[in-house]
């Protein structure tokens, strides 16, 4: 069974209003996606969320199952993503994929190389703040 996502109020709106900003933008079949991950999304209060959750300017490490690798990505804005850095734009099918997740959670998600298996295993949020 698929896990649920989970995000702050603060950061759902935020998304909200990325998402309409980009819906004529080049990544509008990804804020479609994430639009859908955010309507059946569970929102928290800032108070009482979750550390290991996956959110904006989180640190991430996950597994691609099949292939058994590992990758750290940070997920950004997107005026901030630079793939040399790692840094994955919120709007890219990856982070669309894992966004709202938690360590141990396991996704199946269509990227462009085809359906994956993603499991997180470490989520670090120390140096996260609201957008």
């Amino acid at each position: 069974m698929k896990p649920t996502p989970v995000f702050c109020k603060k950061e759902y709106q935020f998304l909200r209003e990325l998402i309409l900003k980009s819906k004529n933008d080049t990544n509008s079949k990804e804020a479609g996606l994430l639009s859908q991950e955010l309507d059946r999304a569970i929102i928290s209060e800032e108070s009482i969320f979750d550390n290991s959750i996956i959110r904006i300017n989180s640190h991430v490490t996950i597994k691609d199952v099949k292939a058994n690798k590992q990758m750290k990505i940070q997920i950004v804005l997107p005026s901030l993503s630079d793939i040399k850095e790692r840094k994955i734009s919120v709007l890219a099918p990856l982070s669309v994929a894992i966004i709202g997740f938690k360590e141990n959670d396991q996704v199946d998600w269509e990227l462009p190389a085809g359906i994956k298996t993603l499991k997180i295993i470490e989520v670090n949020n120390t140096s996260v703040s609201n957008p």
